[in-house]
């Protein structure tokens, strides 16, 4: 029933059915390499929900929605992709703070235009995006580092995945 309620609640807001509050939180720009070489870059859109969970005086945890569009290339392969991932964040300090460092991870699905690149073979285009990440948010900037794995979950065989390196930075809406 949790799960269910967090999945309304980032739905809800990316939509931003919440009268007055903006549709948007920050748009993000994202660089990012495969160990085998694959460069990824990637666009997106964040969401912040207004949940403040288990408060203290190191921080507190809080939830955001992303959508994002992805270009990864490989020599002459590119494949294109399309994400949507509910992300736990935990902020330290207290909420007043100018600068909130935090750790995050989320899962979400994605769907990739080819099943393939750079030999290694998803086997389907749909896909699930791991990630783990640091970063810092500022007033109007976020920077953050990632990792991110995009696997199928072996609904399929062979079940290549790919684990990408990302630093990411954001404008605040």
């Amino acid at each position: 029933m949790k799960i269910y309620y967090l999945a309304c609640v980032c739905l809800a807001g990316f939509y931003g059915c919440a009268e007055g509050e903006p549709l948007l939180s920050a748009i993000t720009l994202g660089a990012g390499q495969a160990c085998d070489g694959i460069d990824v870059y990637r666009l997106g859109v964040q969401k912040d929900s207004t949940l403040r969970m288990f408060p203290s005086d190191v921080g507190w945890l809080s939830l955001y929605c992303e959508a994002s569009l992805s270009d990864w290339k490989h020599g002459g392969d590119e494949v294109y992709g399309g994400a949507f991932s509910p992300v736990f964040i935990y902020f330290f300090g207290d909420p007043a703070d100018a600068v909130h460092p935090y750790i995050e991870a989320g899962i979400g699905a994605a769907y990739l235009s080819e099943s393939d690149i750079g030999g290694r073979d998803f086997s389907t285009r749909f896909q699930f995006e791991d990630r783990a990440g640091v970063g810092v948010r500022m007033k109007t900037v976020d920077f953050n580092i990632r990792y991110m794995h995009y696997s199928n979950g072996s609904i399929e065989e062979p079940n290549d995945g790919m684990d990408i390196f990302m630093f990411t930075v954001g404008y605040r809406l």
